[in-house]
């Protein structure tokens, strides 16, 4: 666990960074930024889901090639208990903590923090975002928004947080059809069948397929639950960084 000062909230926040097993410094790691759900926190991957015991196990089994996740706190209004004086806290709640200011913190001075104190490329194609429920629609809204910054982007059973999607003439979603199309190494929509949520993700995936936007559409017959953002990850992390 790791304490940032986040220039863009006014105030200090913390984050959990997984390291792989021989991680060294003179060397240089890819990097996958998970996001939480709604009044979660970064130990939801951690502590629920055990997000690192999968990505031991496949990078033990040469499944995957060693890489850096980061565990953010998803919510601009979540801070360390004990700021310095000087450093105000966020005051947004909410579904408006889970916005544009979040995106900011992610995008000025989280990965800034990471690359400057980790052994990671600083490059789009070493860096992925994926995110369940309300962190699904962020990994979308931020991912597809900032394609010059991300090569892979992921949602699991995203909340409703998502930009508006539509026809071609109003596209939020996806700003820059074009560059999706051409730039993004992996874009990853899922959702289990059983999902309450499910309507969703199936609205995303009938937009891109609309808008001819080559993405991974992955239905299974779960939940919205630990096991379905388990297996996503599971399967996520073997599409990318190839």
């Amino acid at each position: 666990m790791v304490q940032y000062n986040s220039k863009t909230l006014g105030t200090r926040r913390e984050m959990t960074v997984y390291t792989p097993a021989g991680y060294e410094s003179d060397k240089k790691y890819p990097v996958l930024y998970l996001l939480h759900g709604l009044n979660s926190g970064k130990g939801q991957w951690t502590d629920w889901i055990r997000a690192q015991d999968v990505i031991d196990n496949l990078i033990r089994e040469g499944k995957i090639k060693p890489m850096l996740v980061v565990f953010p706190n998803c919510s601009s209004s979540i801070t360390v208990e004990n700021p310095a004086p000087d450093q105000e806290k966020e005051k947004e709640i909410g579904y408006k903590s889970y916005g544009v200011s979040f995106e900011k913190d992610l995008l000025k001075d989280i990965i800034p923090y990471i690359e400057s104190n980790y052994a990671v490329y600083r490059n789009r194609e070493k860096r992925a975002l994926a995110g369940l429920s309300m962190g699904g629609g962020q990994s979308l809204n931020i991912g597809l928004s900032n394609i010059d910054t991300f090569a892979f982007v992921g949602g699991f059973s995203s909340a409703p947080n998502t930009n508006e999607v539509g026809g071609l003439s109003d596209l939020k979603l996806v700003p820059d059809v074009k560059a999706a199309r051409k730039d993004l190494k992996v874009l990853w929509v899922s959702c289990g069948s059983k999902d309450w949520l499910f309507n969703v993700s199936q609205r995303i995936h009938g937009c891109l397929k609309t808008n001819q936007v080559p993405h991974v559409w992955h239905v299974d017959g779960n939940a919205h639950d630990d096991l379905e953002w388990s297996n996503n990850l599971y399967l996520f992390s073997q599409d990318i960084f190839k």
